[in-house]
């Protein structure tokens, strides 16, 4: 994490139940939850997130290019109905990309995509954190995996540990 943030180990009070079996004080971990929240929203990352995503709305030419490349966008959907045979498919697919980096080349959209990411790479480490604290075998959901095309059946690597994936 590049500003790396502080996860306290918690210990949640305990309640007993009439057989005398703890439980979690969910009001105390819920508050917990919400200072850890609080923390996350006033970190570096999350304050140069909203400075670009404030910045991407604001500018003229990003307005313009995501109008441009909706209609390419809808171009495109129109031809996909009728899959690589439709005779402009190549055409409206090579359009929406061209559009796209485009888009990718304006410095609020790049900027943009970059603070995302940090962004989405520190909310990672929290769960990741949080999960491993309960157990090393719980799962936690990453936005990278789903651009790699990796995971459980699909022939990649994910990482489960269950051994039987890839």
């Amino acid at each position: 994490m590049p500003n790396a943030m502080r996860v306290s180990a918690y210990t949640p009070e305990q309640s007993y139940d009439a057989s005398g079996v703890s439980s979690l004080d969910m009001a105390s971990l819920l508050l917990s939850a919400y200072e850890l929240g609080d923390s996350i929203n006033q970190s570096a990352e999350v304050a140069e997130y909203l400075y670009w995503k404030d910045a991407v709305d604001r500018d003229v030419q990003v307005e313009q290019k995501m109008k441009e490349f909706a209609k390419a966008r809808e171009l495109f959907e129109e031809c996909q109905r009728f899959g690589r045979f439709h005779p402009d498919y190549h055409a409206a697919k090579d359009k929406v990309k061209a559009i796209q980096r485009e888009l990718d080349g304006i410095e609020s959209v790049a900027k943009f995509k970059a603070a995302e990411h940090e962004v989405d790479t520190m909310l990672f480490e929290v769960s990741r954190l949080i999960a491993e604290s309960v157990s090393e075998t719980i799962k936690v959901p990453s936005n990278e995996g789903t651009s790699k095309g990796g995971g459980c059946g699909s022939g990649g690597s994910c990482g489960c540990g269950s051994g039987g994936c890839g």
